[in-house]
C-alpha cells in the first residue's frame, strides 16, 4: 500500500530522502541515458530547490517558469536554481541563494529536509536537488528577468500515474534516442524534462510511486 500523502510529517520526509541518497549513492550511475563520450568537457555544478509547502492540509511541490528570454531553458517550468558561485560551500547555499534572487525566498524561511541524487542534464550541468519546507501562504517577489510565475502542483495529482508519461528525444547521431519525462498540463503549465525527473525523483524517494 502506497504512503498517505498528506499525512506525510516533516520528520518522516527528512528520514526517508536519507535513507533513498544513501542507497542511491551506492549505485552511483546517475545518468545512464548519455553514453560517456557525450559530453567532452566536466560538468558544471548546479543545484534546485524542490520548495515543499502544506495548502489545504495538502503537501504541494512549488514550481517556477522560465521567462521566455532566458537563453536557456526559456519558457519552462522549473525549480529555483542555478550554477553554483565560487564561494558556494554546499549545494544547500546555492539553492537557498538562487531561490532569495530569483523569488525573494528567505533562506531563514526554509527548513533544509535532505537531498535528492544528483543529475546530469543535457546542457552539462551536475545539479543538487536539495528539498525545504517552505511557509504558506508567501509573499514572493518575482526576479522578472529571470522568472514569470510561480505556483504549486499537489503531491497526489504528481503521484498519480496517470498523469504523467515518457516520451523520446532524438540525440545527435550516432546516439540513441533517450527517454524523456511529460507529466499532463496543469494549470496552464507544463512540468516536462529534468524538472519532471527530480519530481519523479522526489516522489520515488517517499514511497509514493
Amino acid at each position: 500500500m502506497k504512503t498517505q500523502i498528506n499525512a506525510l510529517t516533516e520528520t518522516e520526509i527528512s528520514l526517508r530522502l536519507s535513507e533513498f541518497f544513501d542507497k542511491e549513492t551506492v549505485k552511483r550511475d546517475y545518468n545512464p541515458r548519455y553514453p560517456p563520450e557525450f559530453f567532452n568537457e566536466y560538468p558544471r555544478n548546479a543545484a534546485v530547490l524542490i520548495p515543499i509547502l502544506k495548502q489545504d492540509h495538502k503537501w504541494h511541490i512549488l514550481f517556477t517558469r522560465r521567462t521566455s528570454s532566458l537563453p536557456e531553458h526559456s519558457g519552462q517550468v522549473a525549480f529555483p536554481g542555478g550554477r553554483a558561485d565560487p564561494g558556494d560551500d554546499s549545494p544547500e547555499i546555492t539553492a537557498l541563494r538562487e531561490a532569495q534572487e530569483e523569488i525573494n525566498l528567505s533562506p531563514s524561511d526554509v527548513r533544509i529536509l535532505g537531498r535528492l541524487r544528483e543529475i546530469r542534464t543535457i546542457s552539462n550541468y551536475c545539479v543538487i536537488p536539495v528539498v525545504g519546507r517552505i511557509p504558506w501562504p508567501y509573499e514572493f517577489k518575482l526576479a522578472r528577468e529571470e522568472v514569470s510565475r510561480v505556483f504549486s502542483i499537489p503531491l497526489e495529482w504528481l503521484a498519480d500515474l496517470k498523469n504523467h508519461d515518457i516520451q523520446f528525444r532524438e540525440l545527435p547521431s550516432p546516439h540513441s534516442p533517450i527517454p524523456v519525462i511529460y507529466f499532463n498540463h496543469f494549470d496552464d503549465e507544463l512540468l516536462w524534462g529534468i524538472s519532471a525527473e527530480i519530481t519523479l525523483n522526489f516522489l520515488e524517494s517517499l514511497q509514493l510511486i
